[in-house]
């Protein structure tokens, strides 16, 4: 229920700084930012993982 309050605000400020109309391309932008960033995120665990993995395995 905290959260609310700063929901409000949060999305009050988007309306002042981008207008009505613009914010679904604004939140549609930011949604394929945050897919991307989690996509590079998983693939960079992934390039970390491996050596590790492989140097951890018993040859």
């Amino acid at each position: 229920m905290g959260r609310l309050p700063e929901m409000i605000l949060i999305v009050s400020v988007f309306i002042l700084l981008f207008g009505a109309q613009k914010l679904p391309e604004v939140g549609a932008a930011l949604g394929r930012a945050i897919r991307e960033f989690k996509k590079n995120m998983r693939e960079t665990e992934e390039e970390i993982k491996k050596p590790i993995e492989s140097e951890a395995s018993p040859k």
